[in-house]
């Protein structure tokens, strides 16, 4: 019998949640998705050393010079998402600066230049998507880099009021996360007693069946995982995003995985929902979990991308 992880990919795209190019040589994913703490992590890698001397030295002429330094940080992203561009057949994430969260034009701005920066470099749009926040404005800039042509990944989602209003938006994807829901309940004392009672499997689990109810062409790909039973429970799921370590251990089992999740099912009807923004801030007010987890993740991401500069800014010859 076939490992887990080869019947997963019989019935979903697996894309690598990591910026670890040993580890997609390994695994061979359909997609790789990078954030502000993989290119942290990445940056740290010995194989990527060499590259963070050409892009310090071309760079940055004064290490006091914030400007040169976010540059700087964003050359090294689209640098190693290039690097794992060319070890999958198909796109890369690459992520806005968190900090731009709750500005649309600026975010706009920083999208478009992760994208000139990977032409010049020779990966077309085609193999990209441009990592956004699910905030209200967030949202709004992706819907405006869709219709220029500039494919989105709409990630830290917590809440069917952000999934709803992402596809209304056109965004190309959403990442949904898993673990982080999980998270949230377990602090409060809410352990589920099966990963098929997990509420972040059952978040994502309700996303897709709204967004097939509704016929929306926008991908759900489950992340931020925390064991393997969730992701099994995910199984048959457009896309989920994996780490290394999960990808091992979903390597290495055996045994049957059904397939939970499936666009020919019959779902339960969800009544669509108001994608305005007085109704999302509403249903975001509404829902402490979704405000909480985004929020955080904003600020940890936000946190990682000043450790990267500070990591940059300090490098050995600036």
């Amino acid at each position: 019998m076939s490992s887990i992880l080869a019947q997963l990919k019989a019935m979903t795209d697996v894309v690598a949640d990591t910026g670890d190019i040993e580890a997609i040589k390994r695994f061979s994913p359909q997609d790789a998705t990078t954030n502000p703490s993989l290119i942290l992590k990445a940056a740290q890698l010995p194989q990527y050393q060499a590259l963070i001397d050409r892009i310090v030295a071309e760079n940055i002429t004064d290490p006091n010079n914030d400007e040169q330094i976010k540059a700087a940080c964003t050359r090294l992203a689209v640098a190693i998402g290039r690097e794992i561009s060319q070890l999958v057949p198909g796109k890369v994430s690459t992520e806005v600066d968190a900090r731009l969260s709750f500005d649309t034009a600026a975010t706009v701005e920083q999208a478009k230049t992760i994208v000139k920066l990977y032409e010049e470099a020779g990966v077309g749009r085609d193999k990209l998507l441009v990592k956004i926040a699910s905030t209200w404005e967030g949202i709004q800039a992706a819907a405006e880099l869709e219709k220029a042509g500039i494919e989105c990944n709409l990630t830290l989602l917590f809440s069917l009021a952000q999934a709803a209003a992402c596809a209304e938006a056109g965004a190309t994807l959403i990442s949904p996360f898993v673990g982080r829901i999980l998270d949230w309940h377990v602090a409060r004392g809410d352990s589920p007693e099966s990963p098929a009672q997990d509420p972040g499997v059952q978040s994502v689990a309700g996303i897709y069946a709204y967004y097939k109810q509704h016929g929306y062409s926008t991908i759900v790909m489950g992340a931020s995982f925390r064991n393997a039973g969730e992701i099994a429970e995910l199984a048959g799921c457009d896309r989920l995003t994996i780490s290394p370590a999960l990808l091992e251990e979903l390597d290495n089992a055996q045994g049957q995985l059904p397939q939970r999740l499936s666009p020919e099912a019959d779902f339960a009807p969800q009544q669509k929902l108001d994608s305005s923004e007085s109704s999302f801030r509403w249903a975001m007010n509404e829902d402490a979990m979704a405000t909480e987890k985004l929020a955080e993740g904003i600020r940890a991401f936000a946190a990682d991308q000043r450790k990267l500069e500070d990591l940059l800014r300090g490098w050995q010859g600036v």
